[in-house]
């Protein structure tokens, strides 16, 4: 009886192994992102809609309709794949942590493609790259000329972004205030509490156009090095669904459409800001 107990365990513990394995190996397979996604008929994209022009919201036949050059470029990736595309709208810091959960396929949301970040997940060839700005009061605008001009002062970034790493590392003397969304990181800058934003250079213009008593201080030049090349995340090891979105995202870029998207959106912003 001990001998047929022993057997029995010895037969089931294999079972769970291989079991195991096959669940492993079924997920390490080049395709089971892009059939996962097939299936289901869905593409869901987690993005926070606060980066015009490349995700924000306007009103579109009386709704709130989520709308920017990412949302363009998600909707010919579901288009390449032959599925629809569902957008979930989420504060930034929780948009790569949707993708590690599984409740959305991929994030596209000005998202650069960081070493710590690329440990957790598979992403693109960048599609945009951008150079990071400081936003000031315009009144203001002749008293911060440099960064040394925000010693002690409360520079703001968003919370979970390059950017904070940005105020940290080349403005030193600032403090830095890291906030969760950009409309209030804005407010906090026209009601003084803050003495600057840093943000990506197009988002940074989009802003300023809305809001004619800010300005970007064109004297402050921020290291190179810390271009923002925005990517699509997914999940690790995503295989051929990443190959699929680097060649749509490859082939729009060859025909202008990425810059179009984003010029588009531009003007799509500034006409609803109005």
């Amino acid at each position: 009886m001990k001998m047929k107990k022993m057997i029995l365990g010895i037969v089931a513990a294999t079972a769970v192994l291989t079991l195991a394995a096959c669940g492993s190996d079924k997920k390490a397979e080049p395709n089971h992102y892009v059939d996962q996604i097939k299936d289901k008929g869905t593409l869901t994209v987690a993005l926070n809609p606060e980066f015009a022009p490349f995700e924000f919201q306007v009103i579109k036949d009386g709704k709130n309709t989520i709308v920017g050059s990412d949302i363009d470029l998600a909707n010919e990736i579901g288009k390449a794949l032959g599925v629809k595309v569902k957008f979930q709208a989420m504060d930034f810091n929780n948009v790569l942590a949707s993708v590690e959960s599984g409740k959305a396929d991929i994030a596209i949301s000005g998202i650069s493609a960081t070493p710590d970040r690329q440990k957790a997940y598979d992403f693109s060839t960048s599609y945009y790259t951008a150079q990071n700005v400081m936003i000031v009061q315009k009144s203001q605008a002749d008293a911060y000329q440099n960064l040394a001009a925000f010693d002690g002062k409360k520079v703001a970034a968003q919370k979970g972004t390059v950017q904070e790493n940005i105020v940290k590392d080349q403005v030193k003397g600032a403090n830095l205030v890291s906030l969760t969304k950009n409309g209030q990181m804005i407010n906090e800058l026209k009601n003084g509490t803050v003495s600057g934003v840093v943000f990506e250079e197009p988002i940074a213009k989009a802003y300023v156009a809305a809001n004619p008593d800010l300005a970007i201080v064109t004297n402050i030049k921020f290291d190179s090095s810390k271009s923002d090349s925005y990517a699509i995340a997914m999940p690790k090891d995503s295989g051929n669904l990443k190959k699929e979105i680097d060649k749509v995202i490859t082939q729009l870029k060859a025909d202008g459409k990425i810059e179009e998207f984003v010029k588009t959106n531009f003007e799509l912003s500034q006409a609803a800001a109005k």
